[in-house]
């Protein structure tokens, strides 16, 4: 039962060597490391928040339109409206039907598209 016993180190108070308070374990370094993974992954997320300017999803009187696309050609638009998200699939039966032409969109050179309404 010896292996059970707990090893301390005492020094007197006199003794200007305090061991007692010295510690050689070399794992003491991995709780640091896991509280600088956990800063990094925090500001990792910050920045790209920032970067593709998605403030906008936590702004309670912001309305947003996201429009994705699967792989495998399904369409989702998403839309934020003060605090409501509505989330729509669109597949080739619901598009189809009778309408109006609003209008004409054109992609520019540089990748932005202008939508141009006919009047």
């Amino acid at each position: 039962m010896r292996y059970f016993k707990i090893k301390r180190a005492f020094v007197s108070p006199d003794s200007s060597n305090i061991r007692a308070f010295a510690d050689n374990d070399p794992l003491t370094g991995l709780a640091n490391l896991f509280d600088i993974g956990l800063v990094f992954i925090v500001g990792l997320l910050l920045t790209i928040f920032s970067s593709f300017h998605l403030q906008d999803l936590f702004d309670q009187t912001s309305e947003i339109t996201i429009m994705k696309q699967s792989k495998d050609g399904q369409m989702e638009i998403i839309t934020k409206q003060g605090k409501k998200i509505e989330a729509v699939r669109v597949t080739r039966t619901q598009a189809q039907g009778r309408g109006v032409r609003l209008g004409t969109a054109y992609r520019l050179k540089d990748g932005s598209m202008v939508y141009v309404p006919e009047e």
